[in-house]
């Protein structure tokens, strides 16, 4: 090595990403004496997709982020970073809008037979019934197993929209096992028979025929924004003299050395910076790794195939009060683009520096370089504005102003191929290289929640502290369901590697997306 010079670093580790998992293994190793240094393609915010975003003094949330984990050790970690005088008590209220009526979300039958109308309401009951009696014996898509469940109207109006806004393909190309593992426990049936209970006083559940996925009443959440918690990880890494974090650096090539350690390239604003290590923590997705590593792994074409969905958010600020109390609602619409609206002053009042001012973020799910991501960010204002107004939820010269941020790969693309390209690469890389270290949502092409993220990194780093792999951080207990109920720290299900039930009360948190259907398994 060549020691430190003004573009050469020599640390213990590498970390590719700002991310709470990049950010969660730097404050970890720094805290037990380990040098690290980090970089990270954005040039202003940390925190990836978990970032909040200013604008005029607007703070945008990309995605929505709820402080939710059953780990008490994630807890504990938030509140060591952020502190909790810096964390709110907010209510959680999620709706579905559609031509102009809400609808609780989950649904609640009797409410949304109401609003449907009579003769709506009678379409769908019949629609209903003719599943029941003539269901399709073939299940194969999403389409077929929710239309037997629901009806086809139902099917039409709740499911069909906005799960393919979200996901960019037909429903009836989405696999039946993904909606029977999404959508269980839920029944019309069921839900009207609990409604009616509720009427007469015999059943106190708070969710009609919901009971399996009662969802938290309130949650936490940073004041500023859930970029507050990575803006406090990354003062605490920089303040501790023990880390270093190279913004608006994107990795350029990360190259195994004969010493079994690492040697990071990243092209910044000021040139190239190499950084030495002798281990390498990577949350950059699979497929950007696998082309930047050297050598190039076996597997690097199966990685090549590994897919994303992106999306955008479009912050409208409009004259007046909240346009709706929620912190998001769905549009269940086909007539809009937009697939969620979020109400940026329901997650935290200091997101909206102005009291005589409100502020909403459309949400539209695309792909990197389509017709809408590559969209002007004023044609991007424009259509929002004349969505929001189509949608009959604001009066469009009350908009002050707009935003754009654009969000790259938010969301991993489950295909029928996906899990054997990523376990080609993992299982290659974990061989190969022993000292390199897969961590995070795009790091390891798996739709996780935060706490999920910050638990591989948690666990790597006391797989790098004791010099040998003590935890698979891949392992994540298929048969439990993470749902956002019961007490934080509460979950004590194991999964198939010795972690602690603590451990694996996040590593459990992943969220279900849809596998699409191989051809030859496709509804006829």
């Amino acid at each position: 090595m060549m020691g430190n010079t003004p573009n050469h670093h020599e640390v213990d580790v590498a970390i590719v990403g700002a991310g709470p998992a990049g950010l969660t293994a730097a404050y970890l190793l720094t805290r037990q004496g380990k040098s690290v240094a980090i970089v990270e393609q954005d040039p202003d915010y940390v925190g990836g997709i978990s970032r909040t975003v200013e604008h005029a003094g607007y703070r945008f949330d990309i995605g929505g982020h709820r402080f939710f984990s059953k780990s008490q050790a994630v807890v504990e970690l938030w509140n060591e970073i952020l502190g909790e005088e810096d964390f709110i008590q907010r209510p959680r209220m999620s709706r579905i809008y559609y031509q102009g009526k809400f609808y609780s979300y989950p649904l609640r039958a009797f409410e949304a037979l109401w609003n449907l109308g009579i003769w709506r309401s009678t379409t769908c009951m019949a629609s209903y019934l003719r599943s029941k009696l003539f269901p399709k014996k073939d299940v194969k898509s999403f389409a077929d197993w929710t239309t037997n469940q629901f009806g086809k109207v139902l099917y039409s109006i709740f499911f069909k929209t906005y799960t393919e806004k979200v996901w960019g393909m037909p429903c009836e190309d989405m696999s039946a096992d993904w909606a029977a593992q999404r959508i269980k426990g839920l029944s019309l049936w069921g839900a009207v028979v609990d409604g009616l209970k509720r009427s007469l006083g015999l059943n106190k559940s708070p969710n009609d025929g919901m009971a399996t996925k009662t969802l938290l009443e309130t949650f936490r959440y940073p004041r500023l924004g859930p970029g507050m918690m990575w803006e406090a990880a990354r003062d605490k890494v920089l303040a501790s003299g023990r880390g270093r974090i190279f913004m608006g650096h994107r990795l350029k090539q990360l190259a195994a050395d004969p010493q079994g350690g690492w040697r990071l390239s990243a092209t910044g604003p000021n040139g190239e910076v190499v950084i030495s290590a002798g281990h390498a923590i990577s949350s950059a997705p699979m497929r950007e790794l696998a082309r930047r590593l050297h050598p190039l792994p076996r597997t690097a074409l199966q990685a090549a195939n590994l897919r994303y969905r992106d999306f955008l958010t479009v912050a409208l600020m409009v004259e007046g009060e909240d346009l709706f109390p929620d912190n998001w609602i769905y549009i269940h619409d086909s007539k809009v683009k937009v697939g969620r609206v979020q109400n940026f002053r329901s997650w935290s009042p200091e997101m909206v520096p102005d009291a005589r001012m409100a502020c909403v973020g459309l949400e539209y799910f695309c792909f990197e370089g389509d017709g809408l991501w590559a969209l002007p960010d004023e044609e991007l204002v424009a259509l929002a504005t004349e969505e929001m107004d189509t949608l009959g939820l604001l009066d469009p010269a009350k908009v002050r102003g707009g935003a754009v941020v654009r969000q790259a790969k938010a969301y991993p693309v489950y295909d029928e191929h996906y899990a054997a390209n990523v376990d080609a690469l993992r299982r290659e890389l974990e061989e190969r290289h022993p000292t390199l270290h897969l961590v995070g949502r795009n790091g390891m092409h798996r739709y996780n929640n935060q706490d999920h993220a910050m638990m591989t990194a948690m666990l790597t780093v006391e797989n790098i502290l004791a010099g040998e792999r003590l935890y698979d951080t891949w392992c994540v207990n298929e048969d439990a369901e993470y749902h956002e109920t019961g007490e934080e720290g509460a979950d004590r299900r194991l999964p198939k590697r010795p972690v602690s039930a603590d451990q694996a009360a996040a590593l459990a948190s992943v969220r279900d997306v849809p596998e699409r259907l191989a051809p030859g398994r496709k509804a006829a």
